[in-house]
């Protein structure tokens, strides 16, 4: 197993709702955020008990709309270990302005959320013109964009690779896509067909691990198809801690046991180098 953890998808909520007053997407608040919050230090001290060294946590929009002030006060100071994911509303006129103000806040990363949020919508604002300056300026900053998204909605993605073809693109939770057919996938075919972009990152979650086994599928198979079809070094793994269930200790082991099958070089990339590459302020100096 690699000797390096980096994690590139748990969340923190804060207890002080009035200095981080609760301002979900929609109005909805995902459950798991109060249902099992993990604040700043919690997340610390868990990390601490799984082995895990550093981590690119990801706002949470289902608990803060677009407002990252508790990540990035959460963080200030601990850029050596920690960087965080920001939201915007990418079709907002002042987008490029905000995208500016969290970077400046020492944010390094842009999430977009068109599937798995608690608000419910079409895709097809994907690729709206209206996303386009806030593109550009993920490019101009070099800024890597994670989305979370569903097949369905691959069409419209492919407009914005075509007209951001260096802007890196991390697919949050492999899609969530079907993989019970078993080998060899037809019915993931559009997450496999994204290989032949290199800007396309895969993010690779305690989701996709938990569901490994679903209907004819197995982690060799499946796993081993997006390693030969991606490489490893396009591969990052995010634990979606507290979202998920169980101790952080209990995720990593699940993830480890899963992937066994690959070789070290592969097992590092995931689990460490490929968020380096995304988030550079995480390589060890």
């Amino acid at each position: 197993m690699p000797t390096r953890l980096i994690d590139i998808h748990p969340h923190i909520i804060s207890p002080d709702t009035v200095r981080y007053p609760i301002t979900p997407l929609g109005g909805k608040r995902s459950e798991w955020s109060h249902q099992r919050p993990v604040d700043f230090e919690g997340l610390v001290a868990a990390m601490d008990a799984a082995g895990i060294g550093k981590a690119a946590i990801v706002h949470s929009s289902t608990t803060y709309g677009y407002n990252n002030a508790y990540l990035a006060d959460a963080i200030a100071g601990h850029h050596d270990r920690f960087a965080g994911v920001f939201s915007v509303d990418v079709r907002a006129a002042d987008a490029p302005a905000q995208i500016r103000h969290w970077v400046d806040r020492g944010l390094s990363g842009l999430r977009l959320f068109a599937a798995g949020s608690t608000v419910k919508s079409s895709q097809a604002w994907i690729s709206d013109p209206q996303t386009f300056p806030a593109w550009e300026c993920c490019r101009e900053l070099n800024l890597p964009v994670a989305i979370s998204m569903r097949v369905e909605g691959l069409a419209y993605l492919a407009e914005i690779i075509a007209r951001f073809p260096t802007v890196r693109i991390i697919i949050d939770h492999l899609l969530l896509s079907p993989i019970a057919d078993g080998p060899p996938y037809h019915a993931s075919a559009g997450l496999f067909e994204l290989a032949r972009h290199p800007n396309i990152y895969l993010k690779l979650t305690t989701n996709n691990i938990r569901r490994a086994h679903e209907g004819l599928a197995t982690p060799e198979t499946f796993f081993g198809k997006l390693v030969e079809s991606f490489g490893s070094e396009r591969i990052a793994w995010g634990s979606n801690f507290p979202n998920e269930p169980g101790t952080l200790a209990q995720i990593v082991r699940e993830a480890q046991e899963m992937l066994a099958f690959l070789a070290p070089a592969d097992l590092q990339n995931i689990f460490a180098h490929t968020a380096t590459t995304l988030y550079p302020s995480l390589t060890d100096h």
